[in-house]
């Protein structure tokens, strides 16, 4: 069986691997795609070694089938399509206690602190697995985890129909979150400033500013009818977009921060005080988001064709890194399965 594992200095190694039997409580995946995320490219650039340990099969949104089922299991037959919540949880912390096992304070991801799904077999505990409805494509299902994490954003940002929603930044979850709002009945508009990426958003059919070319300011007031947006999703995880998320919210409005910030930024604390602003996080994502991440995948609310750019088989993966790399992608899946 193939794996792909980062193995230091921005390198992808293909190698052939024998997969252990499932062991008690664990179900084992044959696994169809993964999607390669910017998480991902994280990885291979390094910014992540202080949490893994090369050789590291890395990949956490994925879509398979289970291929055997360990002791203790039940409730799931061989040829299932399943998905996977790729953490880990301890269930003893403060948070797990408090309901709150998504937020574990010692929380650990498959693809990152522990082997993931660039391997044609995965074992994992079948508590993690999601079923998924039998016809739906096994590449949408791909897209279930970078969309349940859209689900999680918007929950957290108490979207509602009729909002006028601000997703600033164009890239694969700023868009999901859009189409997510968007399905909720909210109106979004998402910002971006890179114009290749900003023509993909338009052609998806999203409303879209380039605020480089634009007053950004006066195009979202006239477009709130002087309110502000209900709504700030900071996607983009720039110092600029801290403060612009603030200037676009109507009063009593709520900024979800959802882009990893690696260094503290500068906010623009005034005018959360004046307009009573909430901002919020949202780091991953719960049960409930992946299963409503199903149900808009399978509806065909989120246009999964659409944001697959590229589809490349597992021995070709460090090339579809550099494709990663080169921005020209919105969403590139990996074909895992040889015969995909």
């Amino acid at each position: 069986m193939l794996t792909a594992g980062y193995i230091g200095h921005r390198s992808i190694r293909i190698e052939e691997h024998q997969p252990d039997r499932p062991s008690a409580g664990e179900v084992q995946i044959a696994v169809a795609y993964t999607g390669l995320c910017g998480t991902d490219l994280h990885i291979l650039h390094g910014h992540m070694d202080a949490r893994i340990s090369p050789p590291q099969v890395i990949g956490h949104e994925m879509s398979g089938t289970i291929a055997a089922i360990g002791d203790q299991v039940e409730g799931w037959s061989v040829g299932d399509p399943v998905t996977v919540i790729p953490l880990s949880w301890d269930g003893t912390c403060p948070a797990c206690k408090a309901g709150n096992v998504h937020v574990c304070q010692n929380l650990a991801l498959y693809g990152i602190d522990m082997p993931g799904s660039l391997q044609e077999r995965w074992n994992v505990p079948a508590h993690t697995v999601i079923a998924l409805p039998k016809g739906m494509l096994l590449q949408h299902a791909a897209l279930v985890e970078p969309t349940a994490v859209a689900v999680h954003d918007v929950r957290r940002g108490e979207v509602q129909r009729g909002d006028k929603v601000v997703v600033i930044g164009g890239g694969p979850i700023g868009v999901l979150i859009a189409f997510v709002a968007r399905a909720i009945g909210a109106e979004p508009m998402v910002v971006e400033i890179d114009e290749q990426r900003l023509a993909t958003v338009s052609g998806l059919g999203l409303r879209t500013l380039n605020p480089t070319a634009t007053d950004q300011d006066g195009a979202v007031n006239e477009w709130t009818e002087g309110a502000g947006a209900d709504v700030v999703f900071e996607v983009s995880g720039s110092s600029a977009a801290v403060l612009s998320a603030t200037a676009l919210a109507k009063v009593r409005g709520r900024i979800v921060v959802v882009a990893i910030h690696p260094i503290p930024r500068e906010i623009d604390l005034q005018r959360v005080f004046a307009r009573e602003l909430t901002i919020v996080g949202a780091r991953v994502y719960e049960r409930e988001d992946f299963v409503t991440a199903v149900d808009l995948l399978s509806s065909d609310a989120i246009p999964a064709d659409s944001l697959i750019t590229e589809i490349i088989p597992l021995p070709d993966t460090q090339r579809a890194f550099g494709e990663l790399e080169a921005g020209r992608a919105m969403k590139i899946l990996i074909a895992v399965a040889r015969d995909r």
